[in-house]
């Protein structure tokens, strides 16, 4: 609990953390208003799978230009422009009349989402790098406790709200506020140069797979979890729309519970076990989610999300101790 203790001490930390948090809130007020656009536009399950798609590409075609984007304007500037950004793109699926428009507004919500994930992470590693401090689990707790924020004050207040582009714009307004108010904590940070190496050596590569692999089926199952909980509790498990982003919510909170003490209970178990168990609890919870109750999925989001919590940055921390790799 130090790094908890750190970052609300010092504006420094907690400026990052937020950021994180931003992310996250934006997210999880979109999560629950999907059912309501895929209402509007009168989409198929098929249909918004290929939209959302759209996010996806979006990342992937940004993370590649990131660093060079970082070293030509300076971190703490490209972090600004990324989360002012974000903050704007997400608004746009919410004014998509049509379905190209849907797609197109997706593909640049994707681009910013991209290019804030990288610069947040670069920023905390690069402050850890600078005050020899860790905070980085905490911050992708505050990631996990913005989703919950989001989705649950954001189910709480759907039913006073009668256009969802009010609720997501007056949320965007918010945090581009706070944020600007915060960003002189980081705004003038550079990252650290790297040089450049050569002693990467093909069979480096081998045991890299296998942690791809289970990183990019946890990521696919948190994504999943995003783009179709609060469908799947309104259409499967007939749940009514002011509990339909509690799945959700909860998700998130197991899962800042799992990230609070994720680095403690690593130190204890070691990075191997907890993939294991982590992974094992989550196929546990996504089995109860398909029982079809609306409680028992409810139950199984909350062992989803405890069981991911810290797979992915144990998959960081183990791939960055394999002999041959450097971070």
């Amino acid at each position: 609990m130090n790094s908890l203790r750190l970052v609300f001490s010092n504006l420094r930390y907690f400026t990052p953390v937020f950021l994180f948090a931003t992310l996250n809130i934006l997210y999880g007020t979109w999560a629950i208003y999907i059912p309501k656009i895929t209402a509007k536009l009168q989409l198929s399950e098929g249909e918004l799978g290929f939209a959302v798609f759209f996010m996806a590409l979006g990342t992937l075609c940004t993370i590649p230009f990131v660093p060079r984007f970082i070293k030509n304007i300076g971190l703490g500037r490209a972090v600004l422009f990324a989360v002012i950004g974000f903050c704007v793109l997400i608004i746009q699926p919410f004014l998509a009349s049509t379905y190209v428009l849907l797609c197109a507004s997706l593909f640049g919500v994707g681009i910013f989402s991209g290019l804030l994930d990288v610069t947040i992470n670069t920023l905390v590693t690069e402050i850890e790098r600078r005050d020899e401090v860790h905070f980085m689990s905490v911050s992708h707790g505050f990631f996990s406790l913005g989703g919950m924020l989001g989705a649950g004050l954001g189910s709480l207040l759907m039913p006073y709200i009668a256009l969802p582009k009010w609720h997501i714009a007056g949320v965007s307004a918010l945090l581009i506020l706070i944020n600007l108010l915060l960003c002189k904590h980081y705004f003038s940070i550079k990252a650290a140069a790297h040089e450049e190496t050569s002693s990467f050596k093909l069979k480096n590569l081998r045991p890299l797979v296998g942690l791809a692999l289970i990183g990019f089926l946890v990521m696919a199952a948190e994504g999943a979890i995003v783009d179709w909980s609060a469908l799947y509790m309104e259409q499967v498990t007939l749940a009514s729309a002011a509990l339909a982003g509690l799945g959700y919510t909860i998700f998130n909170g197991t899962m800042a519970i799992g990230r609070f003490f994720g680095d403690a209970i690593s130190a204890s178990y070691g990075s191997r076990l907890i993939i294991i168990v982590g992974s094992f609890i989550a196929a546990i919870g996504f089995g109860i989610i398909l029982s079809g109750s609306t409680i028992y999925a409810l139950l199984g989001f909350g062992a989803v999300g405890l069981g991911l919590s810290i797979v992915v940055p144990e998959l960081f921390r183990y791939s960055g101790n394999l002999k041959g790799i450097r971070a």
